[in-house]
């Protein structure tokens, strides 16, 4: 039998990373948490120029707009381990509150199950836990 995939996802995806791989040798060992620490969380005040009262001001502000997307991705079964815990470093410093992601995870339970709600409570976790004396 050979090594090549027969699904086709399967297929595009091997026939990518060889590509990937021919460009650039060193992407064979990339890691998404590699790319986390490219990505420094944004102050507050771009988030709110980028996403927030800027473009509409009567709109939803950076915060609000990021537990959100928190809440999304928590539906989506928080597989994208480093969009979520990108998204609460983020929501931290647009100025939530520990509590006001859990219980944004929390209510997600209910649309996503608890395997996703305890998936994305566990990887919030990995950055709350570096931010032990902020505000609860």
């Amino acid at each position: 039998m050979s090594d090549t995939p027969q699904n086709p996802f399967d297929l595009m995806m091997k026939q990518a990373q060889d590509m990937a791989k021919a460009m650039n040798p060193a992407m064979e060992n990339f890691s998404p948490k590699g790319f986390e620490a490219l990505w420094p969380t944004m102050p507050k005040e771009v988030m709110e120029m980028m996403f927030g009262n800027t473009v509409n001001k009567d709109g939803l502000d950076a915060k609000t707009r990021l537990l959100l997307t928190l809440a999304g991705l928590t539906c989506q079964g928080a597989q994208a381990d480093s969009a979520v815990r990108q998204t609460v470093r983020h929501a931290l410093e647009a100025g939530a509150k520990k509590q006001e992601i859990v219980e944004t995870i929390g209510q997600m339970s209910v649309f996503a199950g608890i395997p996703a709600m305890t998936r994305a409570l566990d990887l919030a976790q990995e950055v709350m836990g570096d931010n032990e004396d902020e505000d609860q």
